[in-house]
């Protein structure tokens, strides 16, 4: 260097690069993002379905911190505890970078979510959610509703899905249980109750209705002169079955009676069995039309009738009441006759 020659000043280094401080007014827009999605909250879980997977991961907010916002010293390295600049600079960075996280965490927190990373749960781990609350005794989720059970009336009231061409298996269930006699009568009769398998039907309604419409006073119980009693064990003077129509078919030929045509029921009286044709049963007929009940006390008191020694006949004037011995499920007018619908032997009692 010459003489007297003004020695320059060393260049001056760039000094730490301060992150911004400037104030966000919200969330970043990449969170907001994430809640886009139309999740539906109270999607149901599906019935019947294995309980979900727990949930895996901690939660915990990943923390990202580029290299270019570290704070340098003013020898080019990180700043050290012995630079007090150094010391300035990390602290300014800092508060900078707790000012960003403070942000965000309010953005979350006014969302109303926190720990999730900025990513909205999706609708499976809601449901999880809930279910396992639910399990633990934090929620509680209504009860079905109670339905009352039908009374007998309505019961009998109801027809019930049946196919007048259906073949049951030929094998029978014994209606457990025993009627005794509402009194003592001058003949009391014993009758066991039969339903064929896989009607699907309600056996015990059926032995119900037999000895409610036996022992009723309009019936063949009238004045006490006889008296049913229904017992499932031991031999009984007859049987009532409730069987498809093509077994009431074939235990009815063995007595030599056709009830394919019309498909009707029959008093197989060659066998045990007085034969009562469930899809008759399940759905009645045109004759009676929606009065379901007093076309099943027909059938019972008409079949057994013929059981008891009685055949077929008809009213003999118009507007009359047909007897409980005419073939009531066929017709109710003959020869310009019009007979009206009756079930029983006695109907003025």
């Amino acid at each position: 260097m010459p003489a007297g020659a003004r020695q320059a000043a060393p260049p001056r280094r760039p000094g730490p690069r301060i992150p911004s401080q400037r104030s966000q007014s919200g969330p970043r827009q990449e969170y907001l993002d994430a809640f886009d999605e139309d999740d539906d909250v109270f999607t149901p879980r599906r019935p019947g379905g294995a309980p979900h997977a727990p949930l895996t991961g901690n939660g915990d907010t990943e923390k990202e911190t580029a290299a270019d916002d570290l704070p340098v010293s003013e020898t080019g390295g990180a700043a050290t505890k012995e630079s007090g600049k150094g010391r300035t600079f990390t602290g300014i960075a800092a508060a900078a970078v707790t000012t960003v996280l403070a942000v965000v965490v309010a953005g979350q927190v006014a969302d109303g979510h926190s720990g999730t990373a900025g990513r909205s749960q999706p609708a499976t781990d809601r449901e999880r959610d809930t279910h396992d609350s639910t399990a633990s005794g934090d929620a509680t989720s209504p009860g079905a509703p109670s339905v009352a059970p039908l009374t007998y009336e309505q019961a009998m009231g109801r027809t019930y899905p049946l196919a007048a061409t259906l073949k049951g298996p030929g094998a029978f269930d014994v209606v457990p249980g025993v009627d005794k006699v509402p009194g003592q009568g001058e003949a009391k009769y014993t009758y066991r109750v039969d339903v064929e398998k896989g009607l699907g039907l309600d056996g015990e309604l059926f032995a119900r209705a037999v000895q409610r419409t036996l022992n009723d006073k309009r019936s063949w119980a009238h004045k006490e002169s006889r008296v049913f009693e229904r017992i499932s064990s031991g031999k009984p003077d007859f049987v009532i079955t409730l069987a498809s129509p093509g077994t009431t078919a074939a235990w009815c030929a063995r007595s030599g009676l056709d009830t394919t045509q019309d498909n009707v029921s029959c008093d197989s009286a060659s066998t045990e069995r007085v034969m009562i044709n469930a899809y008759r049963w399940a759905q009645g007929s045109t004759t009676y039309g929606d009065k379901i009940h007093a076309y099943r006390q027909m059938l019972i008191n008409h079949e057994v009738g013929h059981r008891l020694g009685y055949g077929h006949v008809t009213c003999d004037k118009n507007g009359e009441l047909a007897p409980v011995m005419q073939q009531q499920t066929k017709f109710l007018d003959h020869d310009g006759i019009h007979c009206l619908p009756n079930p029983w032997p006695y109907p003025r009692s």
